[in-house]
């Protein structure tokens, strides 16, 4: 594998979830594989658990492992090409990026939307510039329209505690004080599309996404009839991305956050969230806290995603 941007590039998610599992179950067992190898981590965006967990991840494989947070660590990138720099950007992404190349074997990039300029963002600029320049294999750690190391330990979390073979997964858009990325939101439609599951999406009117990412999913703007009969339930805000409100915000109703009585319409549910969550806006203090949510599993399964990723790559070197 040369590069990991979305779901199509895992191939059969069967046979990436069982070795995923493998991993889980020894997380040393290929040391081998890095040993002598770089991976170089780039931050355009603050991280957590992306951060915390591809680097352990790729320690776990046996590598050494170069963090580079670019808006604290390095120059000032100028991204366009035929800009005059005159002003606070001292150095080009088309230099800095073979130069980074030169230091490392795998590249891990995470950049967030701009949500000003749709057109820009989904066309994934940034990391494409990796990929196009870099000379090495690169993988996303979340990039302007999807976050796949986030979808696939969200997958991983669902095949652990499900407990039919084809359970019902709402994805539901909760409020949010600020204006969020597609990112998150279009990895799982896209994942959970691909495993076959019974999809449902449920947001209010204005909060389409990409028709490219939801695919086949139910779409149910009544929140209420999405849930019922769930068994897991999957909260996420995001901006609107139809024009002309592409990265607005159109609605901060709290009706749509997750509490106790709309859990009660699922069927026992699990309750998930990729994290960082704003409590009592996306999910109140009870749900999240409740013996039935599982956020922090999914979160430790970031750790078993990447890994796999990073092994896979490693093996294809």
């Amino acid at each position: 594998m040369k590069r990991f941007l979305s779901v199509n590039d895992i191939g059969p998610l069967d046979k990436a979830v069982a070795e995923a599992l493998e991993i889980k179950r020894d997380r040393f067992a290929y040391q081998h594989l890095g040993r002598n190898r770089t991976l170089m981590m780039i931050f355009f965006n603050s991280s957590l658990r992306t951060r915390l967990s591809t680097q352990k991840a790729a320690m776990n494989l046996g590598m050494n492992v170069i963090v580079l947070d670019v808006n604290q660590g390095a120059w000032k990138l100028e991204t366009e090409r035929g800009v005059i720099m005159d002003g606070d950007k001292a150095e080009h992404l088309l230099e800095a990026i073979p130069v980074m190349g030169c230091y490392c074997d795998l590249i891990g990039v995470r950049s967030f939307a701009g949500l000003k300029d749709k057109a820009e963002d989904y066309e994934e600029r940034i990391i494409e510039q990796f990929i196009k320049y870099s000379g090495r294999p690169v993988f996303s750690m979340e990039a302007a329209t999807c976050h796949p190391l986030q979808a696939f330990a969200d997958l991983i979390t669902i095949e652990e505690y499900k407990t039919k073979e084809r359970p019902k997964v709402v994805m539901t858009w909760a409020p949010h004080p600020r204006a969020l990325p597609q990112a998150v939101p279009n990895s799982f439609a896209e994942w959970m599309n691909a495993a076959g599951y019974d999809f449902v999406i449920t947001h209010p009117h204005g909060y389409e996404l990409d028709p490219k990412f939801t695919g086949n999913a139910r779409i149910e703007y009544d929140q209420d009839k999405a849930l019922a009969g769930a068994d897991f339930v999957y909260a996420k805000n995001w901006s609107a991305y139809a024009d002309p409100n592409y990265g607005k915000i159109l609605s901060t109703d709290r009706s749509w956050t997750v509490d106790t009585a709309k859990m009660a319409l699922t069927d026992n549910a699990y309750f998930m969230h990729c994290l960082p969550v704003r409590r009592n806006m996306i999910v109140t203090d009870d749900v999240i806290e409740s013996p039935r949510s599982i956020v922090i599993p999914e979160a430790a399964n970031r750790e078993i995603s990447a890994q796999t990723v990073i092994k896979r790559m490693l093996e294809a070197l």
